[in-house]
């Protein structure tokens, strides 16, 4: 099984409860050490097989994957935020359905709604907003 999880917006303690479940009971994480907070790794149980996605190709990631899913091996594929936005995930469920390798996704906090919270703020006010757009540059992170 891979699951997707969101690493949160930063801080190690900002992520999920069932996120830092997932990532304690994993054999096999991935990450991207360009983006996620290297101290969530210490979540990782003792003898956990570590890949920085990084500098990795796709094929890689999924290859990495594959391999860990023949040998009964549980995987976290751990993105920053939350996987859902901006998380590149589709392209990795269009590679692992023809494999039929299982996954599913843990959301984490983004950075949006940490940003809110740092801020004191809130995205929606009754008579004033009720919308909340999210946008990115284009180009890679």
């Amino acid at each position: 099984m891979i699951h997707f999880v969101g690493a949160g917006c930063g801080a190690p303690d900002l992520i999920t409860v069932r996120g830092a479940r997932l990532l304690s009971e994993a054999d096999v994480v991935i990450y991207a050490g360009s983006l996620v907070n290297p101290k969530l790794l210490e979540y990782c149980k003792e003898g956990c097989e570590i890949h920085d996605s990084a500098y990795m190709t796709l094929e890689q990631v999924i290859e990495v994957m594959q391999r860990a899913e023949a040998e009964g091996k549980t995987t976290v594929r751990l993105h920053t935020g939350d996987p859902s936005i901006y998380g590149a995930i589709r392209e990795q469920f269009d590679a692992l359905d023809p494999l039929g390798i299982a996954y599913d996704v843990c959301p984490g906090v983004s950075a949006f709604s940490g940003a809110a919270a740092s801020l004191k703020a809130e995205y929606t006010l009754p008579d004033v907003s009720q919308t909340v757009m999210i946008t990115r540059m284009e180009g890679r992170t």
